[in-house]
């Protein structure tokens, strides 16, 4: 009956019989080929939630004993201020490379370069090295002319470019690496353009490698600086702070391994060689350095309470093509590793298994599949199919409790909770077609757009553009992906109020309205083109 009746919904009879046949071809021949289908989509998913919820309750569990009982960096390792040396003088202090990669960064390269070069480190001891891929010829003469304003005043700074942007980021890092004055550096220092670190920041890393021959890599903790200046910049903020407050901290804390953000971080550069150097195979780099060198036994710490301030996404473009970076890259970066990590006899199986199963296959691959799959296509499916049912635990009691885990990063934006979910599931559309682009190596999988950054261009402008109504083309507000799931969970949102019992429209409509918000492009800054 319940196949019956749920056929005779889909398609009720009209005048002329077609849509009888119709309902009596799908409950004949499509609905037994798709429930079962169905059915095992349910517990593959529940599967997946449960690999999550464990994960998501280890890593809080290991953060409150970190919180309440472990030792801070500085305390876990050697840790105390490098001196000054009478008969040595500044040869006591270890040589610094600072590298800032760019690409067109009209609005932000002043900043980066300022910042790098207002660094406090003595002024024999460091180089600032500007990696400069700008193809817009404009862009490229005023960071020549920055590069040579800060060295007119002293400081040891080199303006970089090259032919070509073979590799990308990792393809510049790679070529900054390879000058004859970067042999006589001990440790490099990588701010990405929008990056401003604090003058202090070398003499609270330093002396971690310094003093600590095991230790590779030392990560500070990004600092958003526009975090309020939209709904889409708090989501990010909430999703990032679960990431350096958690995850970061965890891996720091219990295997001293964890991916390096590429940016806000200081190298050991024979570390850096001794893994093989920068690689431009995936688009994620830094997490493919950071797994080498992990992999040949350097570790790494993570300083929490040492932020650098950097700029979020504020247009929904621009995060799009980030969060498409960031979840192809770790997949197909797995793709690539997997064996290796497996065959690798330098580390501990312990820390083989946390690489390979919580690091990339829960946190990489699982985490993003089962967002969309399962609460963006099956459990709105099952409302067609009253044969198809999902237990309350995990419909429910599971997002809870793992939604609740992910949202301490950031008490501030507790009441935004509801928004947050309804975002990440429409991002989770993005990420997980991204994910089986890395896995399947398919044709994106090496797609690299820089993240634009906006700087105080918005708040420059607009003053001078307030009389004037931007012209806005349609082609760029409109998302087709987001328009049709939003289409899809609308539809079924009706079906499950019209005829449904288990109450799942609520949701249903409400996420139907977040992806059609996205899909009409009313999300996040948007700037139109001058």
């Amino acid at each position: 009956m319940d196949r019956l009746s749920s056929a005779s919904n889909i398609f009720p009879a009209g005048r002329d019989g077609v849509t009888g046949h119709l309902g009596l071809i799908w409950q004949v021949i499509m609905e037994p080929l798709i429930v079962p289908v169905l059915k095992l989509l349910v517990v593959v998913c529940l599967g997946m939630s449960i690999m999550l919820f464990i994960e998501r309750v280890y890593m809080g569990v290991v953060i409150v004993f970190v919180k309440l009982f472990g030792k801070k960096p500085n305390k876990r390792y050697k840790w105390e201020p490098i001196k000054d040396d009478i008969e040595l003088g500044n040869s006591a202090y270890p040589m610094v490379l600072v590298q800032v990669p760019m690409y067109n960064e009209k609005e932000v390269y002043q900043l980066s370069i300022g910042a790098a070069c207002g660094l406090s480190w003595p002024s024999d001891r460091i180089i600032i090295q500007v990696l400069d891929d700008s193809t817009d010829p404009a862009i490229k003469s005023m960071v020549e002319v920055e590069c040579q304003r800060w060295a007119s005043k002293g400081i040891n700074i080199k303006y970089e470019i090259r032919d070509n942007r073979n590799g990308y980021k990792a393809g510049a890092l790679k070529e900054g690496m390879k000058h004859s004055y970067v042999k006589q550096c001990d440790y490099v220092a990588i701010f990405d353009a929008d990056f401003q670190p604090e003058p202090d920041f070398l003499w609270r890393t330093i002396p971690f490698l310094a003093h600590n021959p095991e230790i590779a890599l030392v990560q500070a903790r990004w600092k958003f600086v526009n975090s309020d200046e939209c709904l889409m910049t708090r989501m990010q903020e909430m999703s990032l702070d679960y990431h350096f407050t958690v995850e970061q901290e965890v891996g720091s804390a219990t295997y001293a391994f964890f991916g390096f953000n590429g940016t806000a971080g200081v190298w050991r550069i024979s570390a850096v060689n001794e893994a093989g150097g920068w690689k431009a195979r995936t688009t994620v780099e830094d997490m493919d350095l950071a797994v080498r060198a992990s992999l040949q036994g350097w570790k790494f710490v993570y300083v929490g309470d040492l932020k650098v301030k950097n700029e979020l996404p504020s247009t929904f473009k621009a995060y799009r093509y980030q969060q498409h970076r960031w979840s192809c890259g770790p997949a197909n970066l797995f793709r690539k590793m997997a064996i290796e990590i497996v065959k690798n006899k330098k580390v501990s199986v312990w820390k083989k298994c946390y690489v390979i199963y919580s690091f990339f296959f829960v946190r990489k691959i699982v985490a993003h599949i089962v967002t969309f799959l399962f609460y963006c296509v099956v459990l709105p499916a099952t409302v067609l199919f009253p044969e198809v049912t999902v237990p309350k635990w995990g419909a429910v009691y599971i997002p809870s409790v793992v939604t609740l885990l992910n949202a301490v990063g950031t008490p501030r934006s507790l009441h935004l909770m509801v928004f947050w979910i309804l975002f990440e599931n429409v991002m989770s559309l993005h990420r997980t077609k991204a994910t089986f682009i890395g896995l399947l190596e398919a044709g994106r999988v090496n797609e690299w757009v820089v993240t634009e950054k906006l700087g105080d261009a918005p708040k420059a402008k607009l003053p001078a553009k307030a009389t004037k109504k931007p012209r806005i083309r349609i082609g760029e507000r409109l998302h087709l992906l987001e328009l049709c799931a939003g289409a899809y969970l609308f539809f079924c949102g009706c079906y499950d109020f019209a005829f449904g019992k288990n109450r799942y429209y609520i949701f249903l409509f409400l996420q139907s309205i977040a992806f059609f918000i996205a899909g009409f492009g009313y999300i996040g800054t948007f700037v139109p083109r001058s």
